[in-house]
């Protein structure tokens, strides 16, 4: 599950305007939604493809303002560290537009093949088309200072002194040292910690862009190219996914293979009685329970969707109209449900609030807007949220324990505390078994407690998703 802000709208803003610039073209679009992120805490998956949407842009321009904005948001981090040693003086003395300004810059000159007298001289046009005009010749003299050497020359810089093996890790890779650590023992957990470098290289590789056809709605051959692994997905044509028509329609969805493994698991894990109860426990912003709700309308059961955002409540509706209308959705803390109803459900989606540690392909901000110091209380509600979702669920039940992160704190250890106490009624399903099943291809699912599947961007290409299936006696 993303973070429970993640769909949040951004505050209003007006794009900045002035200079030589166009407000719609691909380097002011960029500068805008990176200014949104860096200003208002908004995600660049949901307004660059709105801003887009409006400026009406060709094929070529969009795609040049999409790798603009996530090429240089997946690699913020590194750039700001060659911004401040380009600058000679500390990052937190430069304006935050500047900043952001000349992380665009940056990323023209060492992530891009813009010839450097084009990336610096559009850079500084788009400075005074942002009105940061006083501080161009600022731009202009760090940017020249960058463009002197190239990436692997700032790279091999930013490493001289640098002993510690995350630590360079992290620098090679633009990711922070706590998530290089977190990913090292998630891989360890598996015996193969020395698949890291590869997904660490894969995590700055932009997802493909796979969509999800919605049982009883449409079916994968109509929406695109086979996909890998998940039986109800497809590969997108390139271009706008939400111009095909089924897209439109509400009949398919963006959806990446990993999420849709993960609710399949729960819904397929054996056949559906009709009349089964059952319940997305936190399900914002409704990409699974929609493919739930197509599954449970096939099968006779019924679904409850459940979140604690009242926007993004709103999101599932949104999500839910086009699949089965008379799904209750309602807006409720799921820690409380095992109280007000115990034992009333058959199926329980727990896609619990995260990191978000395994989407870093498609969230390039995301590795930079958390910490270390994030993980323990997201810890502590996990575990809250897991141990209402088992009280509310019936005898004979499954319940199917998610998370878009691989971090230990977030996945085996939530699981293996609810196991280790004596009255815990639910026992682990083997899960790998389960999704070998499921899937169209065979699957490399490392060995992991309790037979619980953990999925990755370079083994299976799909999102980082842990999925934990339980019964209850």
């Amino acid at each position: 599950m993303t973070p429970p802000d993640a769909d949040r709208p951004p505050s209003p803003r007006r794009p900045a305007r002035g200079g030589s610039r166009s407000a719609s073209s691909p380097r002011t679009i960029a500068l805008d939604v990176i200014r949104a992120v860096s200003a208002d805490d908004a995600y660049a998956n949901l307004v660059l493809p709105s801003r887009l949407r409006r400026a009406r842009l060709s094929p070529g321009d969009a795609a040049l303002a999409t790798e603009l904005t996530y090429g240089t948001l997946r690699r913020r981090g590194h750039y700001d560290r060659v911004i401040e040693r380009a600058a000679a003086r500390p990052l937190d003395t430069i304006d935050p537009v500047v900043r952001d300004i000349l992380a665009l810059g940056a990323h023209q000159l060492l992530g891009m093949r813009t010839p450097a007298h084009a990336a610096v001289d559009e850079t500084v046009s788009l400075a005074r088309g942002a009105g940061a005009t006083r501080a161009t010749g600022f731009i202009n003299a760090v940017l020249r200072t960058i463009s002197r050497a190239d990436d692997a020359t700032w790279v091999a810089r930013l490493l001289d002194g640098v002993d510690d093996v995350d630590e360079r890790l992290a620098v090679e890779h633009a990711h922070p040292a706590w998530v290089v650590a977190a990913l090292r023992s998630a891989l360890e957990r598996e015996g193969r910690a020395g698949e890291l470098e590869q997904l660490l290289a894969a995590d700055n590789v932009p997802a493909r862009v796979t969509l999800v056809a919605l049982p009883g709605l449409s079916t994968p051959e109509q929406i695109g190219a086979p996909a890998a692994s998940a039986p109800t997905a497809a590969i997108a044509a390139a271009g706008d996914p939400g111009a095909h028509p089924l897209v439109a329609a509400g009949r398919a969805r963006v959806q990446d293979e990993g999420s849709q493994l993960a609710a399949l698991a729960l819904s397929r894990v054996r056949g559906v009685v009709p009349g089964e109860r059952w319940i997305d426990l936190c399900a914002g912003p409704g990409g699974k329970a929609a493919l739930l709700a197509a599954e449970a309308h096939q099968g006779g059961a019924q679904l409850v969707a459940n979140e604690v955002v009242p926007a993004r409540a709103g999101l599932v509706r949104q999500a839910l109209a086009a699949v089965d209308p008379s799904v209750a959705v309602r807006v409720g803390d799921g820690r409380t449900v095992g109280e007000a109803e115990p034992g009333r459900y058959d199926r329980i989606l727990l896609d619990a609030p995260c990191t978000g540690l395994g989407a870093l392909r498609r969230r390039p901000e995301a590795r930079w807007r958390k910490t270390a110091a994030d993980v323990a209380p997201l810890a502590q509600l996990q575990g809250e949220l897991l141990r209402s979702a088992v009280a509310a669920l019936a005898p004979g039940g499954v319940l199917a324990y998610v998370t878009c992160s691989p971090h230990p704190a977030e996945t085996t250890a939530i699981v293996d505390a609810l196991l280790a106490d004596p009255a815990c009624p639910v026992t682990p399903l083997d899960t790998r078994a389960v999704l070998s099943r499921i899937a169209c291809t065979p699957l490399d699912l490392g060995e992991l407690p309790h037979g619980a599947a953990q999925l990755w961007p370079h083994r299976h290409g799909t999102d980082a998703m842990f999925i934990q299936l339980l019964q209850r006696a």
